[in-house]
Order: C-alpha cells, then structure tokens, then sequence
C-alpha cells in the first residue's frame, strides 16, 4: 500500500502545494496513491497524537509513505528520527518530494539515518552549550537566575512568629497537611516555612 501524508500547521495554511507536488512526483513514476493523509497540526505534537500515529500503526512490511518533504513528519530531529527508526525496522520505505530521499531498510538508508542521529547529537550538543553560555552571561549582567531572592520572604511573612506553634503540633504527631490546613495555607507554604525557619519540625 502507498500512503501519501500532508500536514499544515494552521488553518490559514493550505495543503494544495503538498498534494500538487506529491500528484506530480507520482505521475512521473507512474505510482498511485492508496490513501492520502491530511491533517491540519502543529509539527511540535508527537506522532502518536496526529493522524499519521494512526496511519503508522496500518502500515505493514513493504509498504511506502510519502510526504512533500521530512519537516512535515515532525519539527525536530530528534521526531523525524524516531520516525524513520520505526520505518527502518518495520521496512516501511519513506520517499520524499523536495529531498528525494527514498529511506528503506537498505545500507544507503542506514548510512543516511546514520547522519541524522548525528546531527541530532550535534543539535542537543549546541542546544546545551547556548542554555548554559545564556545563563552565564545573564549570572555576568547581574541577572537573577532561578528562584527569586526574596521568595523566602515570601513564605516567613504568612507564618511568621508561629515557630512555636507550628512545632508543638508536629510533636504531637500531627501530620504536615493537617498543620497546613489548620494555619490556613498550602502544605508547599508550610513545608518551605519549615526548611528555612524551623527545621526541627521537619524531622519531629
């Protein structure tokens, strides 16, 4: 069976260039398309929550999925990739329009998957080297980075001056969520309270 697969990401989108280009790519190699896929979606949700999930799942050995180009199965690497991994172990061939690629279970297919798994090393490689570069250069600019300072202020000004209270029922064996319930404020308020305030009743 040959599917072909067309995704736009908005309904002010058309799929009609996808459809003409992929009506023309099969014309001259004189395929037909048995079933067409059209979905109007964001690349960025997985697979298995669009309709191509449920196309992948269909689909049996030697059977062909075509799309105009690898951006409209997913919008990062690492998708495409997991993708192409499934259709190299089920031997689904994936053939695109604009890249020409025809991606079986053959050497040169391998050879190919080969260098997306690299490149996808490569982006997560840049993508941790520009996050922890930002992060350094904000600590540089004076740039407060993860919680703020005065978050402990926060918690100490709704439970202030209740050490003692707070204490005493955590010896009787009160459980933290009743103590939170009787002072009126959540069980993250009160446990936060207690790491900076009075850490004995954390442990009693």
């Amino acid at each position: 069976m040959i599917y072909a697969y067309i995704r736009v990401s908005t309904h002010k989108q058309t799929t009609e260039n996808q459809r003409l280009e992929i009506d023309q790519f099969c014309t001259k190699r004189q395929i037909t398309i048995d079933h067409w896929i059209s979905e109007t979606i964001t690349g960025t949700k997985g697979v298995s929550h669009r309709q191509l999930g449920s196309v992948m799942r269909k689909m049996r050995s030697g059977d062909i999925l075509i799309c105009s180009e690898l951006s409209r199965l997913g919008r990062s690497i690492f998708m495409i990739m997991n993708l192409l991994s499934e259709c190299m172990q089920r031997n689904i061939q994936l053939w695109t329009v604009k890249e020409r690629y025809v991606l079986g279970s053959d050497i040169p297919s391998k050879v190919l998957a080969f260098a997306f798994s690299l490149t996808a090393e490569l982006e997560r490689t840049l993508i941790s080297s520009r996050t922890k570069e930002g992060i350094a250069r904000a600590r540089r600019e004076g740039k407060c980075i993860g919680r703020p300072h005065n978050i402990d202020n926060q918690y100490a000004s709704k439970l202030r001056g209740r050490e003692a209270e707070i204490e005493a029922m955590a010896r009787k064996g009160i459980a933290k969520s009743e103590i939170a319930r009787r002072l009126k404020v959540s069980r993250t308020t009160l446990w936060r309270f207690l790491s900076i305030a009075s850490p004995n009743a954390i442990t009693t």
